[in-house]
């Protein structure tokens, strides 16, 4: 596998992350929790994230272990957790991850881009 591959899984997670940063701007929890639009969003870039998480896992284990402060086996939980009930999801799951899990892993990718960046 290539590292512009890796770099492609990345790059996915992070604007998957960055879009529901986006989609919640304004938001409280209450309209979130009658909004049927920005919950599937929100869960659809979840998706995203967890799928680009289990490639980048399957394909470069080395990377996922050199960076233990992202949550990869969280991320791919939530990723098995959408996928196969996506209708039974509690929001308030998706509402807190959005909230908390996410800027902490922009920031983590964004650290990883610059550190990358550097170490070129």
């Amino acid at each position: 596998m290539t590292i512009e591959r890796l770099q492609t899984y990345l790059r996915e997670m992070e604007q998957a992350a960055r879009e529901i940063g986006e989609f919640l701007d304004g938001m409280t929890h209450e309209t979130f929790l009658i909004d049927i639009v920005k919950q599937r969003a929100v869960g659809m870039n979840l998706l995203i994230i967890g799928e680009a998480s289990m490639r980048l896992a399957d394909e470069f284990p080395e990377f996922a272990d050199d960076h233990p402060d992202i949550p990869w086996a969280k991320i791919r939980g939530m990723r098995n957790r959408i996928a196969h009930g996506y209708l039974s999801i509690n929001l308030d799951t998706l509402w807190s991850t959005s909230r908390t899990a996410i800027p902490d892993l922009i920031a983590s990718l964004d650290a990883l881009r610059h550190w990358r960046a550097q170490g070129e």
